[in-house]
């Protein structure tokens, strides 16, 4: 029986029903987070946010071509490579699998019995397709991100070395090593993940080495482990490029050399050391030194795909993060300087007292004819600090949550002990072992669970344990039962893997070990280095994919488990084929079957269409300002791959405070002329004017923009204050901000238009809300200053309040984005919240958008689905102003659109609530009987959550998710009232009840 075709061919079958699976269920176009930024990069060889991904880019590029110049294709086919990507991980994983299922059973040289080829065979089967199906891979596995790839390398690195370990007895095995060591230099250039595996690559070595091994010497193994892991993170990774950064120094500051030549002479005589020790190692036969310097030589080759990055970077880019093109600028990108540090074992609590700053080193920018200094590096000195600090950011927000979810007051002072139930109970429970029950036990829901509450949360399928973990099951609400993420396992891949860990350390506690190993360094490991903050912007499961691939290693191994416990007293070829068939029905097509409509994206296109919303409904040449990921990258793909609206010129506000982001705004891009920025290089370059400070001089009143334009960029010392340190620093002497209007400027560019020139204000006046002027905000009074309003200005209307620096009442929606104008204000908005231009936000509501297929898609991400309760805002807003207007012909038609484009179904809690306005519009058009099936549909809704939510709360002796019970009941509240408004007088008293029952279910919870 031919074991190796065998095992080929069955590998290869597991490729094709991933790639299969994973096609047929791609998303077909751009996603939303990252992934529009790597398309968009990738298509025009561009430069990702750091640490870079270059290697991904060239492979996503080669794909692209497969478009055959159909640019809306270009997006598929990158989403293609990921699938492709994704298959190749599991058919490497069947193959390792195949590989310590057979190491474990079969003697040296036994010859192979058609029972434990079946039972094999099935072991890789099970373990392969789990993983194929499981939730947080097969999410990565169908767009366009770095992970897809990430997991490949590590699939080959760890099946590279069993590779070696079967063939170590050979003479030519150690190239199996030369291999490993190049697969992970290429994984560097696209994700560090693959790193993790250095400890369980060198214990398969060393246990090859020494089949005897003591615990003394596995101890200082593990040591040497972790060390080779610190040597590549930082000696190869970081410290090359900071060697090379400060040769380019002493060439060019020193010498009076040309930038690069000192990098030259440091590749030179790193060259030159590799190629001796080589030789010296051959010609002295150290066999050990020669397989060091020879892997170290591979992982720099792998590693060089980052010059590509320094390359492109010259030929300045549309997107050019960092603009890496000098060593500094390239040292700064591979350390992520951008994203700051995070203590690690030793650091401050979010409530420990800065008493001072102190210089950590010298910042160094790229000059005329040498480089120069751009400031110092410095960090706080804190009064107390603790060992493995985990609650240690002092945003807010953090602080309360903290603060809450450990039930402090305001003057305690965490402890160590704190700290570590912290990291127990939130960072480790909370968030990785959440993640991992959701691939191997199923989940509730897809909403965020990062906040600790029962969203997202995990669940069984089995009763007594469902109510241990959940409360009372019995009224599952529709939030959780008509979510296609409701995944039910029944705890079945969790048992098996569980069966297989232990059937492998009974068996081979050596490579079982190895998996532990690979498991803790993928999953807990990273939990503890990453020391995440709570209130992520997403979750971040995928960072503990490699965790999840160790336990699927586990889960193929159970079926050798079920066959030697469960199956033990039939005959072995019996055994083997009822534990392979059992465990296949009670894993993979669980899984698939489970998980197949929540991973299935091929009718939604939310991302893209959203994106070309927010270009198309700008005016000509405008300026739209973004800010968070959602809002930017996906639209970076529609300008940059499908060329939709060039003429704009999006800026994003996060990275509007780097000189480099600033430097591109400056050029011509696309088809957009350079923005109206006169800040000359030397105002804002880096370490200069990286932030001026408020301090209030008690100007009343409203000071020309223009005019504090000019107080910011002076280098007159008047104009500056003295810190304790004796340095000057410009500073912002008022929050009144002023722009007098030209009224014939606003009308000659159409920024008004003519029939509203009555409404023009003489100038516009506000209150700047900032503590502080970075050097994006000093860019973007630059611009309003200079902009004349030659160029329309619009923002997204998804960033932050104080992203709109206090012009809310000069920012009017006309839907996904507010257009500045300069109009008088209205006094019965005061405030400036939700001003509307109701004439382009009907046009873009009825002619201009698409709405992504969210009313037929058959399942919605998280995502996606909060842009229903967005989009399901904007039609309220509008349909409510234009009654207010008395026109109620376009009110209809708004009301009708509704009804065309947004889903009946109700995705999120945001969105009943959103319902609730617009149904009291359609009583107000006097459609009543789409308002009575709307209001009734809601409070249906609205009952069967709290009827839940009551439930769970009899269930713990306690309130659960009070916030939601008090925002549900308020609005059945008001939907009484509103009912009762209108003579609906039936479906009032219906309502009454309805609230009435729910108020007394509740009210021992309340008062308790």
């Amino acid at each position: 029986m031919n074991y190796s075709k065998i095992n080929i061919a069955m590998g290869w079958l597991c490729f094709f029903i991933a790639a299969l699976t994973y096609i047929l269920t791609l998303d077909q176009s751009v996603s939303f987070w990252d992934c529009g930024e790597f398309i968009a990069a990738a298509y025009r060889m561009e430069v990702v946010h750091q640490p870079g991904a270059p290697m991904v880019s060239m492979i996503q590029r080669l794909f692209s071509t497969l478009a055959l110049g159909d640019k809306t294709l270009v997006a598929y086919f990158m989403n293609v490579s990921s699938a492709l990507a994704s298959a190749g991980t599991i058919l490497f994983l069947f193959w390792t699998i195949t590989a310590l299922a057979k190491k474990t059973i079969l003697k040296k040289e036994e010859e192979i019995s058609t029972s434990k080829l079946i039972s094999i065979m099935g072991a890789g089967l099970v373990g392969a397709l789990a993983y194929a199906f499981s939730d947080s891979f097969w999410f990565s596995a169908v767009e366009a991100e770095v992970y897809a790839m990430s997991s490949l390398c590590t699939a080959i690195v760890l099946w590279g070395i069993l590779k070696w370990e079967s063939h170590a007895d050979e003479p030519k095995a150690d190239r199996w090593l030369l291999f490993v060591a190049y697969m992970m230099g290429i994984s560097i250039g696209i994700h560090l993940l693959n790193l993790l595996a250095i400890p369980a690559l060198i214990f398969i070595y060393y246990f090859k080495k020494h089949p005897n091994p003591r615990l003394k010497n596995v101890i200082k193994v593990f040591v040497i482990s972790i060390l080779a892991l610190a040597t590549v993170q930082f000696g190869i990774i970081q410290y090359l490029v900071s060697f090379a950064a400060n040769f380019d120094f002493f060439f060019v500051n020193t010498l009076g050399l040309g930038f690069g030549s000192g990098i030259l002479f440091f590749v030179l005589l790193l060259s030159c050391g590799l190629v001796y020790g080589i030789h010296y190692a051959i010609r002295k036969h150290k066999k050990a030194l020669n397989i060091i310097l020879l892997f170290t030589t591979l992982l720099i080759f792998g590693y060089s795909s980052f010059a590509i990055l320094i390359i492109r970077a010259h030929a300045k880019p549309n997107l050019n993060n960092t603009d890496p093109e000098n060593a500094f600028n390239f040292l700064s990108y591979v350390n992520r300087s951008q994203y700051g540090d995070r203590p690690l074992l030793y650091g401050e609590n979010y409530n420990s007292e800065k008493i001072d700053i102190k210089e950590t080193g010298t910042l160094y920018r790229k000059g005329k004819d040498k480089y120069e200094s751009a400031g110092t590096r410095s960090e706080y000195v804190f009064a107390d600090k603790t060992l493995m600090p985990r609650m240690y950011s002092d945003k807010p927000e953090h602080i309360n949550f903290y603060k809450n979810y450990m039930g402090f007051d305001d003057a305690h002072q965490p402890t160590l002990m704190d700290n570590l139930s912290y990291m127990f109970s939130f960072q480790t429970g909370q968030m990785y072992m959440r993640y991992f029950m959701w691939n191997f036990v199923g989940r509730q829901d897809n909403e965020d669970g990062q906040l600790g509450g029962l969203n997202g949360a995990w669940l069984s399928g089995v009763k007594p344990i469902d109510a241990l973990r959940l409360g009372n099951q019995s009224h599952l609400p529709p939030s959780i039962t008509e979510n296609k993420a409701y995944n039910r396992f029944f705890f079945l891949p969790l048992i098996i893997g569980l069966i297989g860990a232990i059937w492998h350390f009974k068996r081979n506690h050596k490579d079982a070990g190895v998996i532990g190993l690979l498991f803790v360094f993928t999953g807990v490991a990273i939990v503890i280095y990453l020391n995440s903050v709570p209130i992520e912007p997403r979750e971040r499961d995928y960072a503990y994919v490699g965790s999840f691939y160790a336990f699927a290693i586990w889960t193929g191994l159970g079926v050798l488990g079920l066959k030697d416990w469960l199956f033990q007293k039939l005959s072995p070829a019996k055994a083997g084929l009822f534990a392979s068939f059992t465990a296949i029905l009670m894993v993979p097509v669980l899984m698939a079957v489970q998980g197949w409509d929540d991973h299935d994206r091929s009718e939604s296109h939310v991302a893209h269409d959203m994106a070309v919303n927010y270009l198309e409904s700008c005016a000509p040449n405008a300026i739209l300002f973004t800010y968070g990921d959602n809002d930017t990258y996906p639209v970076w793909y529609a300008q940059e791959v499908e060329n939709v609206r060039p003429d704009v010129r999006v800026v994003n506000l996060s990275l509007f405070t780097a000189d480099w982001y600033i430097d591109g705004l400056k050029r011509k891009q696309n088809q957009s002329e350079p923005l109206p920025i006169t800040l000359k290089p030397e105002q804002y370059v880096a370490g200069t004017r990286d932030v001026m400070y408020y301090q209030d001089y008690k100007i009343a009143q409203h000071v020309e923009l223009k005019d504090i334009l000019e107080v910011l960029l002076s280098d007159n010392d008047a104009d500056k204050v003295t810190m304790n340190d004796g340095t000057k620093y410009n500073i912002l002497p008022t929050r009144n901000l002023k722009l007098t209007v030209n009224p014939k400027q606003v009308l000659d560019t159409g920024t008004v238009p003519k029939e509203d020139a009555g409404k023009i204000a003489e100038s516009m006046e506000w209150t700047y809300t900032g503590n502080y002027v970075s050097k994006g905000t000093l860019a973007l009074f630059d611009i309003l200053t200079h902009n004349n309003w030659e160029r329309p200005i619009y923002f997204t209307s998804a960033m932050p309040d104080e992203q709109y620096i206090g012009l809310d009442k000069y920012l009017y929606t006309e839907g996904l984005n507010k257009h500045l104008l300069p109009l008088k204000s209205d006094p019965s908005q005061a405030d400036g919240k939700d001003l509307i231009n109701p004439k382009p936000m009907f046009n873009n509501l009825m002619n201009v958008y698409g709405y992504g297929n969210i009313k037929n898609a058959n399942h919605l991400d998280r995502q996606s689905a909060d842009d229903v309760t967005y989009v399901s805002n904007m039609f309220s807003g509008l349909l409510t102003k234009l009654i207010d207007e008395g026109k109620i012909n376009e009110g209809k038609k708004i009301a009708n659109q509704y009804f065309q484009v947004i889903p009946d179904k109700f995705y999120t809690m945001r969105q009943v609530v959103s319902t609730f306005y617009f149904t009291e519009s359609l009583y107000r058009l006097n459609d009543l009987n789409r308002a009575n099936a709307m209001i009734s549909k809601s409070a249906n809704h609205i009952n069967k959550e709290l009827t839940y939510l009551a439930d769970v709360s009899e269930s713990k002796d306690q309130l659960a998710s009070a916030q939601n019970v008090r925002i549900y009941l308020t609005y059945l509240a008001q939907m009484v009232k509103l009912t009762q408004t209108f003579k609906q007088n039936g479906l009032s008293k219906q309502l009454e009840n309805q609230y009435n029952e729910l108020i007394q279910r509740f009210t021992p919870f309340a008062s308790s």
